[in-house]
Order: structure tokens, then sequence, then C-alpha cells
């Protein structure tokens, strides 16, 4: 009887590490479609969601680190297909309103949070996230706050369901009210949270919006920093870090060398093509990390929070676009 048990409950192990096995197979097949003209990134980002509802992900642990590490180099990788003097033109031009749009949204998602009655430091990552590049705002600040994990769940919840709903909504409003691509580059890199979404919807609606969009995003970016010294003051925090975005710089040497030298002019586009590529996969991760539980940690007050603050800061913007 007992070897009965012992055999029973071996098999039962067996079939249990099979299941696991078949879990990461088909976690890896639909991450390596990714790869394939077949997906694009709005189906990548469905296909991660779909995945993190049917089959889970087996490397959730990673997830986090592996998506900042290959958004980074993916889009380092699109800097060897723009120009410098181009991509310097955009930047002026979107410099007066990412201003404008960064102290407006922290003011008003400050407001709106303690309106609702959200918790303060997670009203306050939310609009950190929202004010200027989504995740990567968010784990910039959380140390300097000193936010809790579950501060930064919600929040990280929060910013990624409306990158997801931006991806698809954005280039679908742009052709209604006839954006040109300068304005809904700007518009996507100012309106849309995370640097892979705006990405994403600007690559949809054509390369000139690509170029803006991400210029102007990654401009945006580097207000992480007087961004955390202010969020250091506000909570009183003594100690505290902000880390500069360094990939930053190395998306500038690629626009140099894309500009000035003559063999990446000629091969630059295949990094380009990759980045793409790189890019629709992290969707398909950032989608994969949104299961059912991280979507219920979320909450119904900062959810509106999130709504409400991003509808504002995008609603906002396509006036200033429209009427100048």
């Amino acid at each position: 009887m007992k070897f009965s048990n012992r055999f029973a409950t071996v098999r039962h192990l067996a079939l249990a590490d099979r299941s696991m096995t078949t879990k990461e197979l088909l976690f890896l097949l639909a991450a390596a479609s990714c790869f394939t003209p077949l997906v694009s990134a709005p189906a990548a980002l469905l296909l991660g969601i779909g995945t993190a509802q049917f089959i889970g992900h087996p490397y959730l642990h990673l997830n986090h680190s592996i998506t900042r590490l290959l958004l980074q180099v993916s889009v380092v990788g699109l800097g060897f297909g723009m120009n410098i003097y181009t991509a310097a033109a955009a930047g002026r031009e979107g410099f007066g309103i990412t201003a404008i749009s960064i102290i407006a949204t922290l003011t008003g998602g400050v407001v709106l949070g303690k309106l609702l009655g959200v918790e303060k430091k997670t009203a306050y990552l939310i609009t950190s996230g929202t004010a200027i590049c989504g995740g990567s705002a968010i784990a910039a600040v959380s140390p300097v706050i000193k936010a809790e994990e579950k501060q930064m769940t919600v929040a990280l919840g929060t910013v990624f369901i409306l990158n997801s709903a931006a991806l698809f909504i954005f280039p679908v409003v742009g052709r209604w009210i006839g954006l040109n691509e300068t304005q809904f580059g700007l518009w996507s890199a100012i309106a849309i949270h995370d640097t892979s979404s705006v990405v994403g919807a600007a690559a949809k609606y054509g390369p000139e919006a690509l170029a803006v969009a991400t210029t102007v995003k990654l401009a945006r970016a580097l207000w992480i920093v007087p961004v955390g010294v202010i969020s250091a003051l506000v909570f009183r925090q003594k100690k505290g870090s902000v880390k500069l975005p360094w990939f930053i710089l190395f998306f500038i040497a690629a626009m140099l060398l894309n500009t000035y030298v003559p063999v990446i002019q000629a091969y630059g586009h295949y990094l380009v093509k990759l980045s793409h590529s790189g890019l629709t996969l992290t969707l398909f991760l950032i989608g994969s990390g949104l299961s059912a539980g991280t979507l219920r940690q979320v909450g119904f007050k900062p959810f509106i929070q999130g709504i409400v603050l991003w509808a504002l800061i995008s609603a906002g913007t396509l006036y200033y676009l429209c009427h100048h």
C-alpha cells in the first residue's frame, strides 16, 4: 500500500514537472512569434495578456528586469535610423509643452488623489508615472519616497493597463481627427505613459511620428531627476538617489553615428528592424505580466485617478496641438 502511494506521488510530481515544461514551451513559442511579421505591437500586447490569463508566466520573477533591459536596448537601436538634426528640432519643439504638461500633471494628480481619497504615496506614484515615463518613473521615484511593494504594484498596474489601452486608442483617434505625423508624435510622447507604448503607437502611425515621439519621450524621461529631488523634499526624505537613464546617452550616440558615419547609414536599418522586434517582444512581456491577480490589486479609486489624470493630459495636449 505504501509503495502504491509513493508511486502515485512520484507520478503526480512527474506530471507536474511535464506540465511546467509545457507551460514554459508555450510561453517561449508565444514570445518567439513576436519576431515574425504576423505579430504587430498591439497584437503582441494582446498575446501577452492572453498568455498571462490562460497559460501563466513561468519567469514572472524576471519579467521586470528583462523588460526594462530589452526596452532600453531596443530604444538605442532605433537611434541608428534617426538623424541628429531632425531629432534636435523635434526636441526643441516639444520642450515647452513637455515642461507645462509635467507641472500640470503633477499638480493635478496630487489634488485628484486627495479628492478621491487614494493613499498618498500610491497617488503620487501614479501621478509621477503619468507625468513622465510610466513604469520607469515609478521605479525611480519609489525608493526616494520609500514606497512599499503594494503601493508600487498598484501604481504599476494602473499605468500598464492604461498603456495597453493607449496603444490601440491613440492611432485611431489621431487618424480620425486628422493629426499629421509630427502632431501625433508629440501627442503620444506626452500623453502615453511608457516609452514602449509610445514607440508602438507612433511606429504604427508613420516614420516621422516615430522619430518625433521617441526623441521627445526620451527628453521627457530626463525629468526623472528633478522630479526625484522634489519628491524627496515633499516626503521629507533625507536620503535617496535617483538613477539617471544613461541609455539615453547611447541613443544620442547612435543618432550621431547614423548621421556622420556612412557605413552605419548603409547598414543601420538592420539594427532598426531588430529593435522594432525587440519592442514588440517588450510589449508581449508587459502584457504577460498583467495577471488577474495584478489587475485585482489595482483597486477602484487608484484606477479612477489614473484614468481621469490620463484623460485630462491627453485632451489638454490634443487641444493645444490642434490650435497651434
